[in-house]
């Protein structure tokens, strides 16, 4: 980077880059699974697969909230020189990153309908969900500070794609209108020209 500024990529973007992939994947792991009587059936089966997506979405939306709440009250302005990572980028290196525990999750899920029917596939798509909600949670912080949170690309690396982990030490903020993302990490809405 030129005269020491960093890569950045959104929290809220890489937060929610993995919610589509699981969801997705879940939701086919679930279908499948639903066709497949299983050990236990398949009524005992969906319902097991809704208390686990309920307790999927509730610990991926929670999980390590202190840890982002304590970053996000460190935040410090990003600097001139700072590049600032598009949406598309941050998505495609995280999932990139991640493409194997992605397939190997959904494997698993695929072979457990055999034991409990669509119950894998649900436990998925909850994580999915659970990703939502939080990248939904750093948005609404996001427009309550009125500042955007980024992560510096070197850390995100080291931490094996998590934005919260223990090498970042601390977020950068830029204005709200910055980047090619909302806040929350979804595509930003371009007003149709009349």
């Amino acid at each position: 980077m030129a005269r020491g500024g960093q890569g950045l990529a959104r929290v809220a973007v890489v937060v929610r880059a993995g919610a589509a992939p699981l969801c997705w994947a879940g939701v086919f792991a679930a279908g499948v699974g639903a066709l497949v009587p299983g050990l236990t059936g398949r009524r005992i089966g969906v319902m097991a697969g809704a208390a686990l997506f309920v307790v999927a979405a509730a610990v991926a939306s929670y999980a390590r909230r202190k840890r982002y709440t304590g970053l996000i009250r460190s935040a410090v302005r990003a600097g001139k020189y700072d590049v600032l990572q598009d949406r598309a980028v941050s998505v495609r290196a995280w999932r990139r990153g991640h493409r194997w525990w992605l397939l190997l999750a959904f494997a698993l899920a695929l072979v457990s309908a055999f034991a409990v029917p669509a119950a894998g596939g649900m436990l998925l798509a909850g994580a999915g969900t659970g990703l939502r909600l939080k990248a939904a949670w750093l948005g609404r912080r996001e427009r309550a500070g009125d500042a955007l949170l980024w992560v510096r690309v070197d850390w995100l690396a080291a931490n094996g794609g998590r934005p919260a982990g223990k090498a970042v030490r601390a977020y950068r903020s830029t204005g709200i209108a910055a980047g090619d993302a909302a806040p929350g990490g979804a595509r930003r809405r371009t007003a149709a020209l009349v």
